[in-house]
């Protein structure tokens, strides 16, 4: 896997970083735009990954941008592919911004991989063999601040949960500027940087597998409720991620005061 990401990286994402025409890049709507880079990079993913394992259904972000029914392939065994994920980032010429790969089974993630071509971090996880980054086993760490670092995004949230958050959770932590990148988002939470995030949107590309690999490496994601997070239900909004399940918990249960 390490080396189909390295070649699609060096292949078409890195030439382009910062070297994009205006014609390079368009507007998807909703807060999303797409390169040349992002589309290149998801058919030469999808080469790849048909040759790793032949057969299994493809669902890209791209993909199934164009055709809705792409996401059908969610219900099957499939791969999941964000093949610029921090699009925003990238077509700005900043990062982070890093690849998302993700195999799952009847809605359920099996494995993950998460790289930064910039720094050439490799995150892997495969259900219950634990986490790593390249090649080491890591286990999730707090910052140990007092007041706990949160990364929220609040992009996609209604103006009323937004004021709440930001009224009632908010002064509970100490606010960390968002990477708006979930493939940096997660490793901040493992890594001794953040210890929780709030996430809004949930669709499969953006959490299948930061989630799978934050929850082996013993920190804690899983819907408000404490539902584990499933690829098959990317429409449901709402997904809290913590450093540890004892912080996992804090934050839910002020989550859960919000709707009281």
């Amino acid at each position: 896997m390490l080396s189909l990401l390295q070649g699609v990286s060096e292949a078409t994402i890195l030439p382009r970083f910062r070297n994009l025409e205006a014609s390079d890049i368009a507007d998807k709507g909703k807060n999303e735009l797409v390169t040349i880079a992002d589309r290149e990079s998801e058919v030469m993913l999808a080469e790849g990954l048909e040759k790793i394992v032949p057969g299994l259904a493809v669902v890209g972000e791209e993909a199934s941008d164009k055709d809705p029914s792409v996401l059908d392939g969610l219900n099957k065994h499939c791969w999941i592919i964000d093949p610029i994920d921090g699009t925003g980032n990238f077509a700005s010429g900043n990062p982070p911004f890093g690849i998302l790969i993700a195999l799952a089974d009847a809605g359920k993630t099996q494995s993950a991989w998460i790289y930064d071509p910039l720094t050439q971090r490799f995150c892997t996880a495969h259900s219950g063999e634990g986490a790593f980054v390249n090649g080491e086993r890591v286990t999730a760490r707090t910052t140990g601040m007092t007041l706990p670092v949160a990364g929220i995004s609040t992009l996609f949230m209604e103006d009323g949960l937004r004021d709440k958050i930001m009224q009632h959770i908010a002064p509970h932590y100490t606010l960390a500027d968002i990477p708006r990148c979930a493939a940096e988002q997660y490793p901040r939470l493992a890594l001794g940087i953040n210890d929780v995030t709030i996430f809004q949107r949930t669709l499969p590309w953006d959490h299948a597998a930061g989630a799978l690999w934050l929850n082996e490496a013993g920190g804690k994601v899983a819907r408000n409720d404490g539902a584990q997070y499933r690829v098959d239900e990317w429409d449901r909004p709402g997904l809290i991620g913590a450093a540890s399940p004892v912080l996992w918990n804090e934050l839910a249960e002020r989550m859960a005061k919000l709707g009281e």
